[in-house]
C-alpha cells in the first residue's frame, strides 16, 4: 500500500487547507495522484455540505476590500455557525483572500472565479469539508466611486465602505473616518433625498399618531411633522448625521473640512449582526 512522506502531506495541506490526516488517507486512497486526492477531499466537503445544509450559518467574518486605485470596492461575509471557528486565523485569512477576488466582481462572477486552481463556489465547498462547518458566502456588497476608503470593526462582525467624490489630499483618512461612521452609526440613507418613500410615509404615520393621542390639535400636526422629519433625517442620513469624532460636526461639515468641494456620494455597510 502507497504510503505518503510528510512533504506530500504537508503539500497538499498547503493546496486544501486540509487537516494533516485527511491528507493522508486522501493521499493514500489516491495512491500519491494529487490531483484525485483533492477531488476525493472536495467530495468529502460535498457529503458534510449536504448534511449540514440546514444548519444555521450565523457567525463568520465580515472584511471589505477595495481597489488599488480606490474606485471599486466589495465587502463579504463568509459565514460558519461558531464563534470559534470565525476567530480562526486560517479561516479569517480565507475570508481576506475572498473579499480581494470579490472587487470589482458581481457575486455569479466572484463564485466562478478560480482560486489556487477550483472555483470560490468549490472551495467552499471543500473547506465545509475541512471545517466540518457549514461555509457559505453571506452578504456580497459591492461600489464603485471616484475614491473610495474602508473601515472593518474589531472584530469582523461589522465593515464598511464611504465614497467620496474625489481623490484630494487627506482623502483616505476621510473615507476610513466616515466609513467608521457607517459601521458605528448605521444611517438608513445617505441624504434625505435617499430615504425610501415607505420609510418615510411609516415614519409619518408613527408620528402623527403619537401626536394625535398628545390632543395637538389638527391644524398644527403637519408644521410640527416637518420638525420631526428635520430630526429624522439629522439621526438616521449618513451626511447630517453628528460626526461620532466632532460632535460640533455633522459628517458632511468634517469632509468639507478636508476640502471645500469634497462630498460623500455614497456607502455601503454590512453587518453579521
Amino acid at each position: 500500500m502507497y504510503t505518503p512522506g510528510a512533504a506530500d502531506v504537508a503539500k497538499l495541506r498547503n493546496i486544501t487547507g486540509a487537516g494533516m490526516m485527511d491528507c493522508k488517507k486522501a493521499l493514500v486512497e489516491a495512491e500519491g495522484d494529487f490531483d484525485k486526492a483533492i477531488e476525493i477531499l472536495r467530495k468529502k466537503g460535498q457529503k458534510v455540505a449536504a448534511n449540514r445544509a440546514d444548519r444555521e450559518s450565523t457567525e463568520g467574518a465580515v472584511i471589505a476590500k477595495v481597489s488599488s486605485d480606490a474606485t471599486k470596492g466589495a465587502i463579504i461575509a463568509l459565514n460558519c455557525e461558531t464563534d470559534f471557528v470565525a476567530k480562526n486565523e486560517d479561516f479569517v485569512k480565507l475570508a481576506h483572500e475572498l473579499a480581494e477576488l470579490a472587487v470589482g466582481k458581481t457575486k455569479e462572477e466572484f463564485l466562478a472565479t478560480d482560486f489556487n486552481g477550483t472555483t470560490v463556489a468549490d472551495k467552499l465547498i471543500e473547506q465545509t469539508g475541512v471545517i466540518g462547518e457549514k461555509i457559505e458566502i453571506g452578504s456580497f456588497e459591492t461600489i464603485e466611486g471616484p475614491f473610495l476608503g474602508a473601515y472593518i470593526h474589531a472584530g469582523n462582525k461589522i465593515a464598511a465602505i464611504t465614497s467620496l467624490s474625489a481623490d484630494v489630499d487627506g482623502a483616505a483618512e476621510a473615507a476610513k473616518a466616515v466609513s467608521m461612521q457607517v459601521a458605528a452609526m448605521n444611517p438608513i440613507a445617505l441624504d434625505e433625498t435617499k430615504v425610501s418613500q415607505e420609510t418615510i410615509d411609516r415614519e409619518l404615520d408613527i408620528e402623527r399618531d403619537i401626536l394625535t393621542k398628545e390632543g395637538k390639535p389638527a391644524n398644527i400636526i403637519d408644521n410640527i411633522l416637518k420638525g420631526k422629519m428635520q430630526k429624522f433625517y439629522k439621526d438616521n442620513t449618513l451626511v447630517h448625521q453628528q460626526f461620532i469624532k466632532d460632535s460640533g460636526l455633522s459628517v458632511a461639515d468634517y469632509v468639507k473640512s478636508v476640502s471645500a468641494d469634497l462630498k460623500v456620494v455614497g456607502f455601503v455597510r454590512v453587518s453579521l449582526t
